[in-house]
C-alpha cells in the first residue's frame, strides 16, 4: 500500500499551501480518507477527514475555517488546502485511509487503516 503525499514546505505566516495525497498501486476511492499531523514532541492529531462519496467532511477544531479537504477520485488524490497558516501548524503532515470502505469521515478518527509518508510543513512567524 503507498500513499504519496507531497506540497509541504516553508511558508511565512498567514500563508497558503496545498498538500495532495496519491494513492499508488491500489486505490482508496470507496474509502474515508483524512490527513493527520504530528508536531516536535506531541503526539500524532487528527486535522481533517473526507467521507468515502466526498460529500462530508470533517475537521478538527484548531483549523475550522483555514483548512478545506477535497478528493478527486478519478485521479485518485485526496487533498488539504491549508490557508491563514501559523505558527502552531508547523508538523509533518500524513494522510491516511479509513480501515473499511463506505465509511463516514468520521469513520477515520482514532481509526486509521492505511498511512501515507509524512510530508513537512513548516510555518514562520
Amino acid at each position: 500500500v503507498q500513499l504519496q503525499a507531497s506540497g509541504g514546505g516553508l511558508v511565512q505566516a498567514g500563508g497558503s499551501l496545498r498538500l495532495s495525497c496519491v494513492d499508488s498501486g491500489r486505490t482508496f476511492n470507496n474509502y474515508a480518507r483524512g490527513w493527520y499531523r504530528q508536531a516536535p514532541g506531541k503526539e500524532r492529531e487528527f486535522v481533517a477527514a473526507i467521507d468515502w462519496r466526498g460529500q462530508m467532511t470533517h475537521l478538527a477544531d484548531s483549523v475550522k475555517g483555514r483548512f478545506t479537504i477535497s478528493r478527486d477520485n478519478a485521479k485518485n488524490t485526496v487533498s488539504l488546502q491549508m490557508n491563514d497558516l501559523k505558527s502552531e501548524d508547523t508538523a509533518v503532515y500524513f494522510c491516511a485511509t479509513a480501515r473499511g470502505p463506505y465509511g463516514s469521515a468520521q469513520s477515520i478518527v482514532r481509526s486509521v487503516g492505511s498511512w501515507g509518508q509524512g510530508t513537512q510543513v513548516t510555518v514562520s512567524s
